[in-house]
């Protein structure tokens, strides 16, 4: 399985932002996919996950603000962002795993994208 994450840039505060991962495999409608974050000098934190029966899970810092969504006829996950704060400045990463449970975990996840930088100026 191959993750390629896109659709980052430089946002203004209170602006929008579309990030999109494709995958490369042929069962993409089994896998549970997820985006995560890493700000420099931070760990890797959970944003948005959504399993294979399309049930949504969100951080409390994202609750509200960020939507995720797939599209299983497409092979994609995509997260939009409103309401960009500065501390939502990242690298965002999306991942993928086919098993039953876990979805806010980074340790839950076997198969990573190479991240999408998010700027955000105050």
């Amino acid at each position: 399985v191959q993750l390629q994450a896109s659709g980052g840039g430089l946002v203004q505060t209170g602006g929008s932002l579309r990030l999109s991962c494709q995958h490369s495999g042929r069962t993409f409608s089994y896998y549970n996919m997820a985006w995560f974050r890493q700000a420099p000098g931070k760990e890797r934190e959970f944003v948005a996950a959504i399993n294979r029966n399309y049930v949504e899970y969100y951080s409390e810092s994202v609750k509200g603000r960020f939507a995720i969504s797939r599209d299983n006829a497409k092979n994609t996950v995509s997260v939009q962002m409103n309401s960009l704060k500065p501390e939502d400045a990242a690298v965002y990463f999306c991942a993928a795993h086919d098993r039953r449970s876990g979805f806010t975990r980074a340790r839950d996840y076997d198969h990573w994208g190479q991240g999408t930088l998010v700027t955000v100026s105050s």
